[in-house]
């Protein structure tokens, strides 16, 4: 417990930094997997080649090689940002590829009758997805896309090696301190699962509200 009391400031601040690389890459997530998935759906080829390849391209990398290719590659690009915000856009650019999967597979359990129909009233490609199709989407992706900002709140571990403020890299300070490893670790597991919780019972709220009836 004096682990915890007496380096309370230092939890403090890598919390605070896991929630907020969780909050801004989460939102970064939903926004790319609902554009990726839409085009993935889209009549137009182009958009369908470009939105595969995002997915096939991110799934099939590994989290830390991305963070090596976005942290170090792209300030030899001329492109300089805090660290944090590369971390957010590693982290929501890849999990965006599992969001898109699950907005996708909602898509597919909408019947095609439903965009037909919505296509015979003159509707637009744009107007049936936003109006008939998302919506009844959104009931079946509720736990799926869930599950996957819960992975990300945990991926989001690896950015600690990157120089980023998060509550796994506060073990290093504490180390050097002298602090047992042990509880050190225990009071990092308690706060990722605080956050957890977190994420997960406002995605049972969700759920509970918006999911499709068992």
């Amino acid at each position: 417990m004096n682990v915890l009391t007496d380096n309370f400031p230092l939890y403090a601040e890598g919390f605070l930094g896991t929630v907020e690389l969780t909050v801004f890459s989460s939102a970064l997530a939903l926004a790319l997997g609902l554009v990726m998935a839409s085009f993935r759906v889209a009549p137009v080829a182009p958009l369908r080649a470009f939105g595969t390849a995002w997915v096939m391209v991110l799934r099939n990398t590994p989290l830390t090689l991305l963070f090596f290719a976005v942290l170090l590659g792209l300030p030899r690009f001329g492109l300089v940002l805090p660290f944090q915000l590369f971390a957010v856009l590693a982290l929501g650019c890849y999990t965006s590829a599992f969001i898109c999967e699950a907005i996708r597979s909602g898509i597919n359990t909408v019947p095609t009758g439903q965009g037909e129909a919505a296509r015979s009233l003159g509707m637009t490609f744009g107007q049936t997805l936003g109006a008939i199709v998302l919506p009844q989407a959104f009931r079946s992706v509720i736990p799926p896309i869930g599950s996957t900002l819960i992975a990300l709140a945990k991926n989001s571990a690896i950015a600690g090696s990157f120089s980023v403020t998060e509550l796994l890299g506060t073990y290093k300070s504490l180390g050097e301190l002298g602090y047992s490893a042990i509880w050190s670790f225990v009071w990092i597991a308690v706060g990722y699962l605080v956050i957890t919780l977190a994420i997960s019972g406002i995605f049972n709220v969700l759920e509970s509200r918006y999911g499709v009836a068992r």
